[in-house]
């Protein structure tokens, strides 16, 4: 037993294992360091997802239900025969494929999911026809919206991007002022948390009529919209993070002599920075949504416009392709919000939880 226990005590530490502080070695050289990844056998399975997909696509003939056959089909089948011919190459080719390696390993079992998906997406709809048309339609309609009807997407994106900022931007800031001072301030508080507490909770399109006629046109009526539910998050939590601020913070400051500007600008807002962009968070979900609400009623242009007259023409797979755009641009903000927080707030990383 002895001779065990001073073999285990010679031995190496295990990799990731714990040691005291203070008695760290460097390794010897000749254990070296695995860095490079090798065969990467997700990628392997997903090769063989889509290319299934693909030869599915091409070679299973579609069932047509009183039109003409679903175009791009062939296009389709051979795109996914592609993008399995590209996961194979970087399973293979291992650590040496780079930064797509690092992109795409992470996404390992969605690339495996999302042809199973299409390929059961497919079979319900071209192949076999057992979700009715034209309510349902099969992948390759959507690579015919994107494009035939590129330009016409194209615009109403833009449309909504301007809409939903000038909305965004001004509801942020009037929610972010308001917080600081019903936080900061009682009198303000005593005035406006009332108000505050009466019409925040009024959702912001039940006020659409009203908006559409006070406002001189639609577009104003819309960012006002926007612009209210956006800011209303922002104000309650803006004012939670200031009104939690430690006390002690401003004690310390005002020993140093600071003033009540500082106060503000330099100890509160700082440390509420971490509540005001969990409202950014949730005001930017309801902009969005009062944004389709408001463009599908009063505003004729952009994606809400563009998906209202997709449904009024029973273009099912147009509105299917504009959701798609929807779904894109809003998770392509809040990723891009998420950038803009860890970046303003790097400073907090370690002592802040997110």
């Amino acid at each position: 037993m002895s001779a065990v226990i001073d073999r285990v005590l010679e031995a190496p530490p295990a990799p990731g294992s714990w040691r005291r502080a203070g008695t760290e070695k460097a390794a010897p050289a000749s254990f070296p360091v695995r860095t490079a990844e090798g065969f990467w056998l997700t990628g392997v399975l997903a090769t063989v997802a889509w290319a299934a997909l693909g030869l599915l696509t091409v070679f299973w003939p579609n069932k047509a239900v009183g039109f003409s056959d679903w175009a791009y089909t062939d296009e389709f089948g051979i795109a996914a025969i592609a993008v399995g011919a590209l996961l194979l190459a970087v399973a293979l080719l291992g650590s040496r494929a780079g930064r797509v390696a690092r992109v795409l390993r992470p996404a390992g079992p969605w690339l495996v999911a999302l042809p199973v998906l299409f390929a059961i997406w497919e079979i319900a709809t071209a192949k076999l026809a057992l979700l009715p048309t034209p309510f349902f339609a099969p992948p390759q309609s959507l690579v015919e919206t994107y494009i035939d009807d590129w330009r016409r997407l194209g615009e109403s994106l833009l449309h909504s991007a301007r809409l939903l900022a000038h909305g965004f931007v001004l509801g942020a800031l009037a929610g972010f002022l308001t917080g600081v001072t019903i936080g900061w301030s009682r009198i303000a508080g005593y005035w406006v948390h009332p108000v505050l507490r009466f019409v925040g909770p009024v959702p912001a399109s039940a006020l659409l009529p009203l908006a559409f006629f006070f406002f001189p046109s639609s577009y104003a009526a819309a960012v006002f919209l926007i612009a209210l539910a956006t800011g209303f998050p922002v104000a309650v939590l803006t004012w939670s993070g200031v009104a939690g601020v430690n006390r002690n913070y401003y004690d310390v400051a005002r020993t140093m002599g600071a003033s009540e500007r500082f106060l503000v600008l330099r100890v509160a807002i700082p440390a509420a920075l971490p509540q005001v962009f969990v409202g950014l968070f949730m005001g930017l979900g309801a902009a969005f949504s009062v944004l389709v609400t408001a463009e599908m009623m009063g505003v004729k242009a952009g994606l809400g416009f563009y998906l209202s007259w997709a449904q009024g023409w029973a273009s099912y797979s147009n509105m299917y392709a504009a959701l798609i755009v929807m779904a894109v641009l809003c998770s392509g903000l809040i990723t891009l919000l998420f950038k803009v927080r860890d970046r303003v707030l790097s400073w907090q990383k370690g002592t802040v939880k997110w």
